[in-house]
């Protein structure tokens, strides 16, 4: 049997979160440029590589920044969230909890996204990371539990 009809049917419904916080991922980034490039222009940003962090940080409103923080926080933990749930959709751990977890941690990290991007509260992003962690540490000790 070929790796790819192993991950077809009823497999496959695991990737399907995995794949949406990938679409989700690349929303976030086209959002970081549609309001970084046109910010850089307004606020005289320096282009030169000594010089482009510090301007970043100093010359453009919070509101520009918290977009790319978002981003940058796409790239972080949810690399453990692909990594658990290909390894689940592999085991064919397809199981309604898994799945329903699976979406849960997507749903949770796109609420995150659009806080952290547009009122940016510390706290309700810090209850929001926290939830998002405690599923990913259940869906990590399920994969752990079929693993060993």
């Amino acid at each position: 049997m070929s790796t790819f009809s192993a991950l077809t049917g009823d497999s496959a419904v695991l990737l399907r979160p995995v794949v949406a916080l990938n679409v989700w991922t690349l929303v976030m980034e086209g959002w970081m440029y549609a309001t970084r490039l046109p910010a850089m222009s307004k606020y005289n940003v320096d282009t030169n590589p000594s010089k482009i962090k510090k301007d970043m940080e100093t010359k453009l409103p919070p509101s520009i920044a918290w977009v790319a923080d978002n981003y940058n926080h796409l790239m972080e933990q949810p690399t453990q969230y692909y990594a658990v749930v290909l390894t689940l959709a592999l085991l064919g751990a397809n199981d309604k909890t898994n799945v329903r977890l699976a979406w849960t941690y997507v749903g949770i990290r796109m609420v995150h996204s659009l806080v952290q991007s547009t009122i940016n509260k510390v706290m309700l992003r810090f209850g929001l990371f926290s939830s998002s962690s405690a599923v990913l540490a259940v869906l990590t000790a399920r994969t752990a539990a079929l693993l060993f």
